[in-house]
């Protein structure tokens, strides 16, 4: 019984410890946001004297983040949309349909996965881009992003084998064409794992930071909050503002903390069902 209890005793606090470890970095940030730059640099208190809850005020009308945020908003909404039609679509159609060169299509996309190339392909999208037009607008980091989703694409073709080829062909009888059972019988019940992909693929967009950099050099309304939060160590005016700098840290994150609360329950249900499995 002794042992019992010390067991529970050492693993209770084992995961206090570690809550405190990854919740410090965080609450020193909150509390940051509501201090004033000489306060702040100074290091001298963790929790603010007096409150500056006009930094959120000043950081949101003069640092230009209502921009910066629409933004965000914009291009990973168009992105998180993009990525789960087309990855999606491209997973049914290779899970149902046999065409020539299957497997080499699957191992090219698995070999995507594991090959890193970063800002190695940097000039070569930026040229395909200049070439659609797209160099000076968000429509372009939006395209190279949706083009990278082979992870999204493998999820899908994992909920797909276990969906029933025999829905398919119950639809075929009925008179549907390969379009209409996507879109009426196998994207419905896609949901969970369209939900758990999208939380991934919209954080991933929120993040970028190298993409929007690159196509808003020449442009900065159309800068994003990683870009715009990374230019305030200059401030917006003369010195620098890290108090304005934490505020806008605090503020991207509430998008991220949204999304997650809407998907939570479909995460939840494919934990649920992978341990189940």
């Amino acid at each position: 019984m002794v042992i019992k209890y010390t067991g529970k005793t050492l693993l209770w606090v084992f995961l206090l410890i570690t809550a405190a470890v990854t919740l410090f970095p965080i609450v020193i940030v909150v509390s940051g946001s509501f201090m004033t730059n000489l306060e702040l640099t100074s290091g001298a208190h963790i929790l603010p004297d007096v409150w500056q809850f006009s930094n959120y005020v000043t950081a949101w009308t003069k640092a230009n983040f209502s921009r910066f945020t629409w933004n965000s908003l914009f291009v990973s909404v168009m992105t998180t949309i993009g990525t789960l039609l087309v990855s999606s679509m491209a997973a049914y159609a290779v899970n149902r349909a046999k065409f020539p060169g299957k497997g080499i299509y699957t191992g090219l996309m698995a070999s995507t996965l594991f090959i890193s190339i970063g800002a190695v392909v940097l000039r070569p999208q930026f040229d395909l881009m200049v070439v659609l037009g797209l160099q000076k607008s968000l429509w372009g980091v939006i395209l190279i992003l949706i083009s990278a989703h082979a992870a999204t694409y493998f999820i899908m073709i994992g909920f797909l084998r276990n969906i029933p080829r025999e829905l398919d062909e119950a639809a075929w009888i009925d008179g549907c064409h390969p379009a209409s059972v996507f879109w009426r019988i196998i994207l419905p019940l896609l949901r969970p794992a369209l939900a758990v992909a999208g939380l991934g693929v919209f954080q991933n967009s929120w993040n970028e930071y190298i993409l929007p950099l690159v196509f808003t050099l020449s442009n900065p309304d159309l800068q994003t909050l990683p870009v715009g939060l990374s230019n305030l160590r200059y401030g917006f005016g003369a010195a620098s503002e890290s108090q304005l700098m934490l505020t806008g840290a605090c503020i991207s994150i509430l998008p991220l903390l949204v999304v997650y609360v809407f998907a939570n329950k479909s995460f939840m249900q494919v934990t649920l069902g992978a341990v189940k499995g």
